[in-house]
């Protein structure tokens, strides 16, 4: 018998599965993804300090520009955004949280769209 109902608490409960084993430095931040049904939002977090240091999401102008909405095609064009963020912010190595979502779909085109654009994961 599952202590979680729900599909969000059994998400949540992975999540914070996953966030005991993964915590972003300064030198190796986390590269934190959520989905939600209209949105997604990627954000570089120095866990040490409690500081975002850089954020995409399929909100920004730079991604409502280009007519993209948040599917497959444009969840990868929101990785490459990503990943250019983080250069800029001098972030070339991170470690991957998909914050108990599944590593398909939405969350695997983000994954590598952002190391074929130079992130090490």
């Amino acid at each position: 018998m599952t202590i979680c109902k729900t599909k969000q608490q059994k998400r949540l409960r992975r999540h914070l599965r996953l966030r005991k084993k993964i915590a972003g430095t300064a030198a190796c931040p986390r590269f934190c993804v959520s989905v939600t049904a209209n949105n997604i939002y990627c954000q570089f977090i120095n866990d040490e300090q409690g500081v975002t240091l850089a954020t995409a999401s399929t909100l920004e102008k730079a991604f409502k520009e280009q007519n993209l909405r948040p599917n497959l095609e444009g969840a990868a064009r929101l990785g490459k955004l990503a990943a250019e963020k983080a250069k800029a912010a001098n972030i070339s190595e991170v470690v991957f949280d998909r914050s108990g979502f599944a590593y398909h779909g939405r969350v695997k085109a983000i994954a590598e769209a952002a190391r074929e654009n130079g992130l090490k994961f």
